[in-house]
């Protein structure tokens, strides 16, 4: 009977902390230009249907706020940037979201995507072709609400 219990607190605590970690990434993100090292946007990472997003809230560089994202194929050519959502369907795989795909809105290409925390308040997120050895990293800041 003490083997049911403390495997069934074992269990509980595993849940929590799975919760816990996904429910992390969740929130407003800055990122930051590679060149420059500038803020560039805020991103808002959401979960739905068990899968990870990421929709551009706002544009922080002067004189882009109502940039078109001109270079997009598809239904997302010569849309507004603001509002546009860039990271697709990542899934949960241990300590990381993977398998879905990152919009670069100003070449309008995609890239494989996978985000991992760095720590509380810094995301890692890399964007890859093919394997993610060949990608670009950024590190996002959380905004503080």
């Amino acid at each position: 009977m003490k083997k049911v219990i403390v495997y069934s607190v074992l269990f509980l605590m595993a849940t929590i902390q799975n919760v816990s970690s996904q429910t992390k990434v969740l929130g407003k993100w800055k990122t930051i230009d590679d060149d420059t090292g500038a803020a560039k946007s805020i991103v808002e990472i959401y979960e739905s249907n068990g899968k990870i997003y990421g929709k551009i809230l706002q544009i922080l560089e002067k004189g882009k706020e109502d940039k078109v994202c001109e270079e997009c194929k598809g239904d997302k050519k010569n849309k507004p940037i603001k509002g546009m959502v860039i990271i697709n369907g990542l899934t949960k795989n241990d300590d990381e979201w993977d398998g879905g795909k990152i919009l670069d809105p100003k070449s309008g290409k995609e890239y494989k995507c996978v985000i991992s925390l760095e720590n509380e308040n810094k995301l890692k997120v890399r964007g890859y072709v093919g394997f993610s050895l060949l990608g670009r990293t950024q590190y996002w800041t959380r905004v503080k609400e």
